[in-house]
């Protein structure tokens, strides 16, 4: 397996957390109340899987070792995947802020967490695309096979230090009971 496959496989469960989160918008669009622990078990799976994880071998991996390959940050594709990271996290944080002041009674803050929620949304699948379909392939064709399975080695040390053992199949758990109440 390359690196860039297991990150491909990460999108995977990356896109149905997204599906699950759009249909979450759906019902609070409609009025209907949000479960409060689904929007803390959501944004804990934005926070630690997509961005203490998948980020991170991204940008402290997978990217640097492109750059040392040749591919340009500035101005390059990856200086755009950093500038999307950076954004997407200003929506996470504004989901997160708008989360408690809705678990704290104010209904009015659903609006704050839907805008945010859905310029995510919007933006994670357009990355998500770029990265599949003209970053990775860049990163197949240029890294060496040998340096490509180090990286896969890295990759487990990121899941170990940064996200802690067990908590990525905990995280596959909790996408498939929240996929049983918004997907099924």
């Amino acid at each position: 397996m390359r690196p860039t496959e297991q990150l491909k496989e990460e999108h995977a469960g990356i896109k149905e957390m997204l599906n699950i989160l759009g249909k979450v918008c759906d019902r609070m669009e409609k009025g209907e109340a949000a479960d409060p622990d689904h929007l803390d078990r959501i944004l804990e799976f934005l926070k630690i899987f997509v961005d203490k994880c998948h980020h991170a071998k991204e940008e402290d991996l997978l990217f640097p070792e492109m750059e040392r390959v040749g591919i340009p940050r500035e101005g390059g594709p990856i200086g755009v995947m950093l500038s999307e990271h950076r954004l997407g996290r200003e929506n996470v944080r504004g989901m997160g802020e708008a989360a408690e002041r809705y678990k704290g009674g104010d209904r009015a803050a659903s609006a704050l967490f839907v805008r945010n929620a859905r310029g995510y949304i919007e933006l994670l699948r357009q990355h998500i695309d770029k990265e599949d379909n003209i970053l990775y392939p860049m990163a197949d064709a240029r890294i060496p096979e040998k340096r490509q399975r180090e990286l896969l080695g890295e990759f487990e040390k990121v899941e170990e230090e940064r996200v802690g053992h067990g908590k990525h199949e905990e995280f596959h758990r909790t996408m498939d009971r929240l996929k049983a109440v918004y997907l099924d």
